[in-house]
This record gives C-alpha cells, structure tokens and sequence, in this order.
C-alpha cells in the first residue's frame, strides 16, 4: 500500500477514516504496514481476536510485559467491525482532535 501524505489524509470525508490514519502516520515506520493489512476487511478473522487479547491485555497492566496502551488500541481494532465501539472510538477521537491536537500530529 502506498503511503499516504498527511495533506491526503486530511482529504478523506469520512472523519473516523481521517482520524484513524492520522493515528497510523503516527506509529513508527515498520509498524504502518501491518496495521493497514490488518484495516482490510479480509483480515476481520484476525482483527477480532488481536483487539479481544488486546484489550484483556490492557486490563492485565499492573503485570511487566502488559500495558494501558493495549486497551485503546484493542477498542480500536475491534471498532472496525462493531457499530456500537466504532460509534463510542469516533466520539473519543473527536474529542481527542478538538482537544490535544498534538496527538494525531495535527499542531
């Protein structure tokens, strides 16, 4: 998949779309691929138990090798293919992108 210029990205209508790539722009190089492979729609097999071990991982975060950081991004996997989380993740990232700018690299 080609990579995308933060210009195009602020392009895409869908705000939840635009949201969600500015947040993949901003993860490490190595890291854009697999994450974009795992958006397809083809991947749901292995979408939806990464975000479900994902987010039990975040809840196991008082243990060394499990963190928060696993639960937002488990919400966020697993709101690609439930309506209810995608509703709940878009109105988090609005406040994310009205609020801390910085975050989604838009200051």
């Amino acid at each position: 998949m080609a990579e995308r210029s933060i210009e195009e990205i602020l392009l895409i209508e869908d705000d939840y779309e635009r949201r969600i790539e500015l947040l993949i722009l901003r993860l490490p190089q190595k890291m854009r691929p697999p994450v974009h492979w795992l958006r397809k729609p083809d991947a749901k097999w292995l979408r939806l138990p990464a975000g479900a071990l994902l987010m039990c991982g975040g809840l196991l975060a008082i243990l060394p090798v499990f963190g928060l950081w696993m639960l937002p991004l488990g919400f966020i996997l697993l709101s690609q293919d439930v309506p209810y989380l995608r509703k709940q993740t878009n109105r988090m990232l609005a406040w994310v992108e009205r609020r801390k700018p910085h975050w989604l690299g838009l200051s």
